[in-house]
């Protein structure tokens, strides 16, 4: 009976799982299939199994994307997903049912999103298209993922009148993009943006001219992209407007689409089948072909061209509105307001180059001189920016838009900043917002000038209690066991504190060119203890200065400061304790850790870098960026440390030749040259790193007593070169089976570690290289001369 009983239950287990997964070899599934959302489960297939109907992961999480994609491409481009892409936990389910087509639901069953209501549903069909249709039992199609396109179109498929794609918001986020291409009723094509409030269309930025007034025969009627890959518009009088070039689609088997990218372009890509190597995407054209800055970034961002696509930054002040989507608004960290207590004393200006928002104007000033422009806009409140060319001036308020950086514009721009901001000269300035509590003072202020004198007296009063409550609370807000804190608050330890909290110096986490690291414990927190060795003479009395500095950086990728000891000659500065150690330790063990751990770490050193080198108030060039400067905390996470601490410390310091900062095998060149130093040397040294993460070998390696050394950054160019990436990363598996990223990690590594530093990227554009938001050209040799540092 037991045995009878195990088999039943284990027939059922069976049968279920063909329920789940009913689909035959033509590509059709059956009424009740589902798929559920995991990182193994199996899609449904087209007959071919070019492409595939299911769950992906864009995102390194656990939420998950109902999609289409290709499915025998490495890097599973995604071609279809629901609108507004619409991301669900683990365990959610697609469905075909009969009563409501495809229908995504939840863990917890309640309906995400569905194709809508269905009658006489038959069957579902993944065909060789990429198009999945909902087949009636008359073999009509009720719905087709073809008429509800996201942002791509493919071969074979058409957009009516009124038809439309949407971009989406960045390469991995989904959700509703700023961009949207639609062929209107007059039978114009025609690209626009997006207001992200309303969500109505805004001016076109791009139109086809496919429409006639005179004759309306003439006029565009439906887009159309046919199976060998071109794409046109086809008029009502039946003939065609070419958007592809004559002869651009290449011949040959090949994949093609025609995707709205993040950035605003409309491109047609194509791709090798039975590809044998990890090729990528190439494309034949995009639109608009000229004025591509005009598909317009964010509010108040600027454009730039890489190459032919635009790149879209913050100017120095601002910063975006929505971090994950590089594209969109950037808010000012500061605004100046039109009150009453407006004066032009307590403001300034600063000047930045080649950049331009035309169209932002409200006034304008010709003749005029660099000085009266600049007087003008000081003294007016509503000037944000004040613009300056050829004796002619232009004032501009907020939001400004379609912003222009480029070198060829000889203009100057002039920012308005508050004063007292401790921004010192040549430093972009930070616009930084006005504190809740000052808010409320002036609200309070305002409140004082309006109400009778009773309530003025209460107001006061409470206005009295509150800066003492405030007071109370700074005081117990400084870290336990402090003796005093200084201006910013960052507590101030005594020498024999730390003595005690060291039990001596006894437990020496580490060793650096700064100093030695003890372990401590403070009222049972463990805390890192680092001892400067020595701190020069003329630095003293900067030497809390540049702590305090240092101490208003907050950033997730850098090590904490949470105290200093300035004791007599005693120089300390107390960290949050690490407990993984430094990145040195974790990367050349005996274990080599993971890929995908690798990978995360790499941009987690990079968000750290560009915070420093663009976002804090005082831009800090780390000068001495290697392994053992990266700790680890409790998830791997890494942390920055020994930031800032350059200007404490001899030139001589740093364990290399006098004058130079830094460490043999992670030095730029222009350390050698008598050149000006500037963040590019930080960018060098991550590059150098960068490519120790990706292979875990060291940067130089001595092979014998005659100081015959192999260079990494050499090794990097040759294995790169001749196509030898195996050798470089050891036969590392699961980073081989990660080809696409592998390849973009090591042609950003040998960017970064280019000999003119002008040729190496701002570690911004590094983040963005290194998730995918921009591609990677082909990197030259770093070293031509094969110098090595």
């Amino acid at each position: 009976m037991a045995i009878e009983v195990l088999l039943f239950f284990s027939f059922l287990t069976i049968s279920l799982h063909c329920v789940a997964a009913q689909q035959t070899n033509n590509g059709s599934v059956s009424v009740g299939a589902s798929l559920t959302a995991a990182p193994d489960a199996k899609p449904w297939l087209s007959p071919s199994g070019e492409f595939a109907l299911g769950f992906q992961q864009p995102q390194e999480n656990d939420s998950f994307l109902l999609s289409i994609w290709y499915d025998k491409i490495p890097d599973k481009t995604i071609i279809w997903y629901p609108k507004d892409g619409p991301m669900v936990p683990r365990g959610s389910k697609a469905e075909l049912t009969d009563s409501r087509g495809l229908v995504l639901s939840d863990p917890q069953g309640t309906q995400v999103w569905s194709s809508g209501p269905i009658l006489d549903l038959a069957y579902g069909l993944m065909n060789d298209t990429g198009n999945f249709q909902l087949v009636s039992s008359d073999s009509s199609t009720i719905w087709e993922s073809f008429n509800q396109p996201a942002d791509t179109m493919l071969p074979t498929q058409v957009m009516g009148i009124g038809g439309e794609i949407n971009s989406k918001m960045s390469q991995t986020n989904f959700s509703g993009g700023r961009y949207q291409l639609r062929l209107i009723p007059d039978g114009n094509l025609v690209l626009n943006t997006i207001d992200m409030f309303s969500g109505s269309a805004t001016d076109a930025y791009y139109v086809s001219g496919t429409n006639d007034a005179s004759n309306s025969t003439n006029s565009g009627e439906r887009l159309i992209f046919n199976a060998t890959g071109y794409l046109y518009i086809l008029r009502r009088n039946g003939q065609r407007f070419d958007l592809t070039p004559t002869d651009a689609v290449p011949s040959g088997n090949y994949y093609h689409r025609a995707t709205l990218d993040s950035d605003g372009l409309f491109t047609q890509y194509y791709y090798p089948k039975n590809s044998t190597d990890n090729t990528s995407w190439k494309y034949t054209w995009f639109l608009p072909k000229d004025k591509i800055c005009e598909s317009g970034c964010g509010l108040n961002s600027l454009c730039s061209l890489d190459g032919n696509r635009p790149i879209c930054e913050c100017p120095q002040g601002f910063s975006l509105r929505d971090p994950s989507y590089p594209n969109g608004d950037c808010e000012p960290d500061f605004s100046p307001s039109c009150d009453a207590g407006y004066g032009e004393e307590q403001f300034d200006l600063f000047e930045l180059g080649n950049i331009d928002w035309p169209g932002s104007d409200y006034s304008s000033m010709n003749p005029s001189n660099e000085e009266s422009c600049k007087s003008s806009c000081l003294k007016d409140c509503f000037c944000a920016v004040a613009i300056y060319k050829d004796s002619q001036c232009w004032k501009k308020r907020l939001p400004l838009s379609n912003g222009r950086k480029d070198p060829s514009r000889v203009v100057k721009a002039f920012l308005k900043f508050r004063k007292g901001t401790g921004q010192p000269p040549g430093i972009s300035p930070v616009f930084p917002r006005e504190s809740k509590s000052r808010r409320s003072l002036i609200i309070i202020g305002k409140a004082l000038l309006s109400t009778s004198v009773f309530v003025n007296a209460v107001l006061i009063a409470v206005i009295c209690f509150g800066f003492f409550q405030i007071c109370k609370l700074k005081s117990r807000t400084t870290y336990p066991g402090s003796s005093k804190a200084v201006e910013t608050t960052l507590p101030r330890f005594t020498y024999q504190e730390l003595v005690i909290a060291t039990d001596g110096f006894k437990d020496v986490l580490g060793k650096g060119a700064f100093g030695v690291v003890y372990k401590g414990v403070i009222e049972t927190k463990p805390v890192a203890v680092k001892k400067l060795d020595t701190v020069e003479q003329h630095a003293q009395k900067e030497f809390k200065i540049e702590v305090n500095s240092i101490a208003r950086t907050h950033h997730k990728n850098l090590v904490q400061i949470l105290g200093y000891c300035d004791d007599g000659d005693q120089r300390l500065l107390i960290y949050e304790y690490m407990s993984n150690g430094t990145l040195a330790f974790y990367l050349f063990g005996d274990v080599r850790p993971c890929w995908k751990q690798r990978s995360s770490i790499v941009v987690g050193i990079a968000r750290g870098l560009s915070y420093l080198h663009e976002e804090c108030s005082a831009q800090i060039i780390h000068c001495d960026i290697k392994p053992q400067n990266i700790l680890l905390d409790d998830c791997y996470n890494p942390k920055i440390a020994d930031f800032g601490l350059a200007k404490l410390l001899k030139i001589n310091e740093s364990r290399t030749h006098t004058g130079i900062r830094g460490t043999k095998g992670y030095l730029a060149p222009e350390w050698f040259r008598n050149t000006p130093v500037t963040v590019n040397v930080d960018v060098y040294s991550f590059g150098v790193l960068l490519l120790e993460i990706i292979s875990c070998r060291k940067s130089v390696v001595f092979e014998n007593d005659n100081e015959d050394m192999e260079v990494l950054t050499d090794l990097a160019w040759d294995c790169y070169h001749e196509g030898r990436l195996d050798e470089f990363v050891k036969n590392d598996l699961e980073a081989l089976n990660d080809y696409k990223k592998l390849v973009t990690f090591l042609m950003v590594g040998l960017w970064c570690v280019q000999e003119d530093p002008s040729s190496r990227p701002a570690m911004r554009k590094v983040i963005q290289m290194l998730e995918g938001e921009v591609g990677v050209n082909e990197p030259p040799c770093p070293s031509p001369f094969s110098v090595t540092y």
